[in-house]
């Protein structure tokens, strides 16, 4: 049974404490009961843990992004939309549909605990830097999906991005690899990408060597291999979108190549 089934079931109930634990809690419709953190390191269920590290995942995904909606005051129609697309492409069952409805919702709440969350998302998520990379492309992804970001959507990502170690340097190259690719919807196969947005998804310039090319492909490819996401904790129900960025890499990589032959 995977880490969704175990939640659902209750088994394992608010093993994580904290706001985590508390939103989890919120969404999956289990009682809040202390006494079942201590059970964690009986069961297994340690921080570490690939399941653990998939509920803080899935919990703090939803939950932040439907915070970064609300940065400039109110949600629109169509980020709203958008968040029940993201649900949607993935597919999520009745139960997990709910939760992270209930998830996003929580997140608008002007008293969302937002940098107790990201302190406790990143001991969760620990050295996994790919994964948290992971969270932040999917964040910038969601506030991007009608092509604009709100000024003040675009201050609490740079806030995020600097309370989870990105640096800026880094936030800068993610932001610019899902903005090549934004307005796209969540499944959609467009035609191969422009060469200057080719460029932008693999984070280089135009001017790089074909060599500088290849290693950045490379890296990007491995960064955003589906099962080694997995392994490290982003939930399965989340592979879909990993996958469809590792086809965005490969097209950008083939655009730049034959326009290089």
């Amino acid at each position: 049974m995977g880490w969704a089934g175990k939640l659902l079931g209750g088994a394992f109930g608010f093993l994580l404490g904290g706001p985590l634990g508390a939103l989890m809690g919120a969404a999956f419709g289990h009682n809040f009961d202390r006494g079942m953190e201590r059970v964690a390191s009986s069961i297994g269920w340690e921080p570490g843990n690939q399941q653990r590290v998939q509920t803080a995942f899935f919990t703090a995904t939803f939950s932040v992004m439907g915070h970064v909606a609300k940065a400039d005051g109110h949600v629109t129609a169509e980020e709203i939309r958008m968040a029940r697309a993201v649900m949607d492409h993935l597919q999520l069952n009745a139960s997990l549909r709910k939760a992270a409805e209930k998830l996003f919702n929580e997140g608008k709440n002007p008293e969302f605990p937002l940098d107790d969350l990201l302190k406790q998302f990143r001991k969760e998520v620990g050295r996994r830097t790919t994964l948290t990379q992971m969270f932040m492309e999917i964040q910038l992804q969601a506030a991007y999906a009608d092509g604009t970001l709100h000024p003040a959507e675009h201050k609490i990502l740079q806030h995020i991005a600097n309370e989870l170690g990105i640096t800026p340097a880094l936030y800068e190259q993610l932001e610019s690899m899902v903005k090549a690719s934004a307005g796209q919807r969540p499944g959609s196969h467009s035609q191969r990408p422009t060469l200057e947005s080719a460029y932008e998804t693999l984070g280089i310039q135009s001017s790089a060597t074909d060599a500088e090319v290849k290693r950045a492909y490379r890296r990007l490819t491995s960064q955003h291999h589906p099962d080694k996401l997995v392994a490290k904790g982003l939930p399965e129900e989340m592979m879909k979108i990993a996958t469809e960025k590792t086809h965005q890499i490969r097209s950008a990589y083939e655009a730049i190549q034959e326009a290089r032959k």
